[in-house]
């Protein structure tokens, strides 16, 4: 699974409950991007969460 570079937001685990309280796992996928951002050498592709990239902690090339 692909893990944000810059907070590092990945996957979280839990449990699905019904109405019957039963339990099944679940799986919560972070919205992540594959993105060409700018750094100092020039751009660089990176994963990126939509978090990140509407906060303006990345600049996009």
């Amino acid at each position: 699974m692909a893990k944000c570079a810059i907070c590092e937001k990945s996957v979280h685990f839990g449990n699905n409950v019904s109405h019957s309280n039963r339990k099944s796992p679940k799986m919560w996928r972070s919205n992540i991007k594959s993105v060409r951002v700018k750094t100092e050498g020039g751009s660089k592709k990176m994963y990126v969460c939509t978090s990140c990239l509407r906060s303006g902690r990345v600049e996009r090339a």
